[in-house]
C-alpha cells in the first residue's frame, strides 16, 4: 500500500488522524446508505415485477377487445369512432427524496374528471360493445401505466446512485482509509526512530560530559 507523501511530523500525525476518523465515519454513513438503498431498490423491483405483469394482462384483455371489435365494425368506422378524442389529459410529475435521490411522483390531470363518458369519443349507436370494453379496459389501465412508468424510473435512478456510492464505499474501504493507517504507522515509526536517535545523542553528550 502506498504511503502519502507528507512529512514525518506530529502536526502532521494530527492531521491524518483526524482525516482518518472522517474517512472511517463517512465509510460507516456510506455503507449505511447502500445498504438503505439495496432494501428499497429490491422492494422497488418486486413491486415493478408484479405491476408488469398485471398490466400486461389487462393489455392483453384490452386488445384482445378491440380485436373482436374490428371484427364486427368496419375498420372506417372503428377509425372514425376513435380519431377524435373528447377529453384533453396532461401528466402532472413532481419528485420526492429518497436517500438522496429524486424519484418521479407522476399523476394524470383530467379536465373533464368524474365524467365516466368522457373516455367515449364517439356515440353508442354505430359502434359495438366491444369497442366500449375495450375503451374502458384501457383507461382502468392508464393509470397503472403510469405508475409502472413511475416504479421503472425510480429504480433506474436508484441503480445509478447505488453504483456511485458502491464506488465511493470501496474508494474509502480499499484504497483512503488504508493509505491513511500506513501513512500514519510510516510517521509513528519515523518519529520512534528520531526520538531513538536523539536519546541516543543526548545519551553520548551526557557520557562526554561526565568524563
Amino acid at each position: 500500500m502506498a504511503v502519502l507523501n507528507v512529512n514525518p511530523t506530529r502536526m502532521e500525525l494530527t492531521r491524518l488522524k483526524a482525516r482518518l476518523k472522517t474517512a472511517t465515519r463517512g465509510h460507516k454513513l456510506l455503507k449505511d446508505k447502500q445498504d438503505e438503498l439495496m432494501r428499497r431498490f429490491i422492494e422497488l423491483i418486486k413491486q415493478n415485477k408484479k405491476l408488469r405483469t398485471q398490466v400486461e394482462k389487462e393489455l392483453k384483455e384490452a386488445f384482445h377487445e378491440f380485436l373482436l371489435a374490428s371484427a364486427v365494425m368496419s375498420p372506417e368506422l372503428l377509425e372514425e369512432a376513435v380519431a377524435f378524442p373528447k377529453e384533453n389529459i396532461s401528466v402532472d410529475i413532481k419528485k420526492k427524496n429518497v436517500m438522496s435521490v429524486h424519484v418521479p411522483v407522476m399523476s394524470f390531470i383530467r379536465k373533464l374528471e368524474g365524467d365516466e363518458g368522457s373516455i367515449y369519443p364517439y356515440g353508442f349507436a354505430t359502434t359495438s360493445s366491444e369497442l366500449d370494453d375495450a375503451i374502458r379496459k384501457l383507461y382502468t389501465i392508464m393509470p397503472k401505466l403510469l405508475e409502472l412508468a413511475e416504479v421503472e424510473k425510480a429504480c433506474q435512478l436508484m441503480a445509478d446512485e447505488i453504483e456511485k456510492t458502491r464506488r465511493r464505499v470501496n474508494a474509502l474501504e480499499y484504497r483512503t482509509i488504508p493509505e491513511l493507517q500506513e501513512t500514519i504507522r510510516f510517521i509513528r515509526m519515523k518519529l520512534d526512530e528520531n526520538e531513538r536517535s536523539t536519546i541516543t545523542r543526548l545519551m553520548k553528550v551526557k557520557e562526554l560530559i561526565n568524563k
